[in-house]
């Protein structure tokens, strides 16, 4: 079923890196992903307050029934042309101080290992947004002070998150230091052009600076536009991590509907997508 395959397994504990899938020829790109770590988080109704149990009782597809949580995954996209190497997010990282939030406190995975490319390959990475589990391997830990792991990359971020959660801890070890090491940079307004190829399109809600990569305008990578495979039949559904209910919104509907009208490809960070239909007020994917 497209939307189990989407999730990943939904049986097992928690597990940290795999390998990164074979990758898939898109416009010129080889595009694969790594999943850093797979996690069960929260009850559906907690992570979603405007999901009824009922929505999640008719799809026992979204969550672990038997647990009662959802499962999610860390994903990194890893886009190559030739030489040329683009990381979008880069997950929990590892030695990272995380007391809050047990499933990233002191991680320890083999994950720059399982990228298929050396660190010093990676060409330019790109945050869709600052939050903790989106930018961990940007920093590594070398003698007690955090240092860019891809040391000949470009990072991208949007300078509304640097801005907001400037005090947050993953800004202060996973942001900052590349700041300081001269190897950011901060884009702000409608979005942002890497290259011919690669767009950055702002889509706030979620974060102030959210936004979403596209890649030749046929593959999209949305970050935390999309948590859960759920939000594909209810696109007005927010999780409840979204800063502004209403633009996320807005945000997310504006490209579902670019992305089934124009057969463009939708990965997020948290799930494996793909193509999508329109279907009265929501989408299927295919």
């Amino acid at each position: 079923m497209a939307w189990r395959r989407a999730l990943g397994a939904v049986a097992g504990p928690a597990s940290t890196a795999s390998a990164a899938t074979p990758s898939r020829q898109r416009f010129g790109y080889s595009v694969s992903h790594v999943v850093e770590k797979t996690w069960r988080t929260r009850p559906p109704t907690v992570m979603f307050p405007d999901l009824p149990q009922q929505f999640w009782d008719r799809h026992p597809e979204f969550w672990d029934v038997a647990d009662g949580r959802l499962v999610t995954n860390s994903l990194t996209w890893v886009l190559r042309k030739g030489r040329r190497v683009v990381l979008v997010d880069t997950g929990i990282g590892n030695d990272k101080e995380r007391p809050s939030t047990p499933d990233f406190h002191r991680q320890g995975s083999d994950y720059p290992r399982l990228l298929g490319v050396r660190p010093d390959e990676v060409d330019v990475v790109v945050n869709t947004h600052l939050h903790t589990d989106h930018v961990g391997w940007n920093t590594r830990l070398v003698d007690g002070r955090w240092v860019p792991t891809f040391p000949n990359a470009t990072y991208v971020f949007p300078e509304a998150d640097y801005e907001h959660f400037r005090t947050d801890p993953a800004v202060i070890d996973s942001v900052t230091p590349i700041v300081d090491a001269r190897q950011a940079v901060l884009w702000n307004g409608s979005g942002h052009r890497i290259d011919s190829d690669l767009v950055i399109e702002a889509t706030p809600g979620h974060t102030p600076g959210s936004s979403v990569l596209k890649l030749c305008d046929r593959v999209v990578f949305t970050g935390d536009l999309l948590h859960n495979p759920a939000q594909f039949l209810r696109p007005d559904v927010n999780s409840f991590f979204c800063l502004d209910p209403a633009q996320a919104r807005t945000s997310r509907r504006r490209v579902l509907d670019w992305a089934a009208d124009t057969g463009a490809a939708v990965h997020p960070t948290h799930f494996v997508g793909g193509t999508i239909s329109a279907v009265g007020d929501g989408f299927h994917l295919d």
